[in-house]
């Protein structure tokens, strides 16, 4: 990991730097900054800042006239005709697709590299490879730094990263602020921020119940950045969603004083610029490029302090060609490896809404949130040969539609890119209920929960009109049963000796299987499986679990009729029906 000086020994060091600097006529530029500045101010010049955010691997944008390659060219147009640029993203760029998977974000740092991007912060989904990995990427693969105020060992106290980084451009120093969702350990993998044993968290994410953590830690780092810069701005991986309060972007502007500006992500809104008051009533601009690289924010900085913001959804330049080799190749290495047929399909298969594009996967039952839970139900109990009496699915680990027609493994890739694997672990009756209570506890609120269940061999009821009364800690992890009425009744169980749904016995003891992410790794806070017996673990991750159960379709071809379980006398199949088998029935 990489050791930055305390302030007292910069300080004696920059004293030392400016009396080195004075007699060439330059000045030292603070800590983090990329170069010495002149001493006399040079004229100024407008200064212009790319910018992308949660891009997901997504280098083979449906839009050809935005990838890497060509916000390289379009970096390199302002830099030949000597203008003052940077290149900055805001987080979640090594996963999302099998171009990120497949050597776990290595090709796509080398992408950014060759780009020219100037700087980073931590996404969520840069913690999905582990702790290890991600420290790998900032400390021997990225060119340009990370930064994130909000990071921190809990070992010692200190930040894992440079809250800061400093750019002297266009005769202005400009300071980046890097700030990471609290989120981050619970939609991410809790047991990567924990010490081996899984007994204690050695990472956390400054965030606190009511933000207000997570204010005092950019406030101090903003304070700092004013001591040396022209301009403060943030570089957030925050997002504005209701359901990330009190942690979102504009709810740190408003509760600290001093950016200028807020380039953020995490929510993949499109916001060219929205004005955002801060505690003291200053304007401060927020903005956000979307997601999957469908624009490049431009943000331009004239001589007199003025902030324009814009969204560029293609370029008309040429791509640069060594970033563009490297993407293709790229590609075509992952597509030769993933693009072997291996089922068709008249179905489409959804998690939004085919009427109304609405995400629905995290919030009821779907179509494909069945097949994928059918998936995992299968390979346990047709491949493995093990009894599996329920499978679950996290909402938030299904990730595309997927039209009728042909299947590949990348199809099965795109639906499922985390790399999670499957297991299978016995657990109790009163487990599962808590499991699916924790899942329900926002569902018919209109939040989104990416640990909504979809099941196998089970059918529950939510009850909206209850109220949530599930227990959580701060981080939002599961720590206790519904306190009041559950919101999730009538849970049964499919018996595959009767062809019966039996409702759950609390006592009892089931196989459960589903991804190591929710099952033993805490993923969305799912603590209730603690101290449970594990019966099989890493038996293939997600993506081959549901190829090998597209495979097992009669002539492959994926319909109700030829699914495997179709053999299953009563079980619920109806995958023609966008909306599933009513598995999950919302009052």
């Amino acid at each position: 990991m990489k050791s930055y000086i305390s302030r007292r020994n910069f300080l004696k060091a920059a004293g030392a730097a400016t009396g080195a600097a004075a007699a060439l006529g330059l000045t030292a530029a603070p800590l983090g900054a990329d170069a010495f500045y002149p001493l006399v101010a040079p004229d100024k010049t407008p200064i212009t800042i790319l910018y992308t955010n949660d891009v997901h691997t997504y280098i083979d944008n449906e839009s050809p006239d935005l990838t890497y390659a060509s916000i390289a060219a379009l970096k390199r147009s302002y830099e030949d005709a000597d203008m003052d640029v940077l290149l900055v993203d805001a987080g979640d760029h090594i996963q999302g697709t099998a171009y990120g998977a497949m050597d776990k974000g290595a090709s796509i740092i080398k992408l950014m590299n060759s780009a020219g991007y100037d700087l980073a912060t931590l996404g969520n989904h840069e913690f999905d490879y582990g702790m290890d990995r991600i420290m790998t990427i900032i400390n021997e693969e990225a060119d340009f730094p990370y930064v994130s105020c909000n990071f921190k060992d809990l070992r010692t106290g200190r930040k894992v990263l440079p809250s800061i980084k400093y750019f002297f451009r266009g005769g202005r120093l400009l300071a980046f602020i890097g700030v990471t969702t609290p989120e981050t350990i619970t939609k991410s993998t809790p047991a990567y921020f924990m010490d081996a044993d899984q007994t204690k968290y050695i990472y956390g994410i400054d965030g606190g119940d009511d933000g207000k953590e997570l204010y005092k830690a950019v406030q101090k780092a903003i304070d700092e950045a004013w001591l040396y810069a022209d301009f403060v701005i943030g570089l957030g991986h925050l997002g504005v969603d209701g359901s990330s309060s009190p942690w979102t972007s504009r709810e740190v502007i408003q509760n600290t004083v001093g950016f200028n500006a807020f380039i953020d992500g995490h929510s993949h809104t499109e916001m060219a610029g929205e004005i955002v008051r801060d505690a003291e009533g200053n304007p401060v601009v927020l903005t956000q490029t979307g997601c999957y690289m469908g624009n490049v924010g431009r943000m331009t900085i004239d001589t007199e302090r003025n902030f324009t913001t814009e969204l560029i959804s293609s370029t008309n330049l040429n791509p640069f060609n060594e970033t563009q080799i490297l993407q293709t190749d790229w590609i075509a290495a992952v597509d030769d490896m993933l693009g072997e047929k291996i089922a068709a399909s008249p179905v489409n298969f959804y998690i939004n809404d085919p009427v109304t594009g609405k995400r629905l996967i995290r919030s009821q039952e779907t179509n494909m949130g069945d097949l994928v839970a059918d998936g995992i139900y299968a390979y346990f109990n047709e491949i493995e040969k093990l009894d599996c009496d329920i499978a679950i699915m996290n909402g938030g680990g299904i990730r595309a539609d997927v039209p009728a027609g042909d299947w590949t493994y990348m199809t099965c890739k795109t639906v499922s890119p985390f790399g999670n694997v499957a297991c299978l672990m016995s657990v109790t009756g009163a487990q599962i209920q808590n499991a699916l209570e924790f899942g329900a506890r926002f569902a018919g609120s209109g939040q989104e929960n990416g640990g909504f269940l979809q099941v196998a061999g089970a059918t529950y009821e939510i009850h909206t009109d209850l109220p949530n009364t599930v227990q959580t800690d701060d981080q939002n992890v599961w720590t206790g049963p519904a306190t009041g009425t559950p919101r999730v009744q009538n849970v049964k169980i499919y018996n595959r000796t009767t062809g019966t749904y039996e409702p759950l016995d609390p006592n009892r003891t089931y196989n459960m299987a589903g991804m190591n992410y929710t099952l033993r790794s805490l993923g969305d806070g799912f603590a209730m499986f603690d101290g449970a017996t594990l019966v099989k673990d890493y038996v293939s991750e997600d993506y081959l679990v549901l190829s090998s159960y597209a495979m097992l379709f009669d002539g492959t071809t994926i319909t109700t009729a030829n699914s495997p379980l179709a053999d299953y006398p009563g079980y619920l199949l109806d995958y023609e029906n966008p909306y599933g088998a009513g598995r999950i029935v919302l009052f």
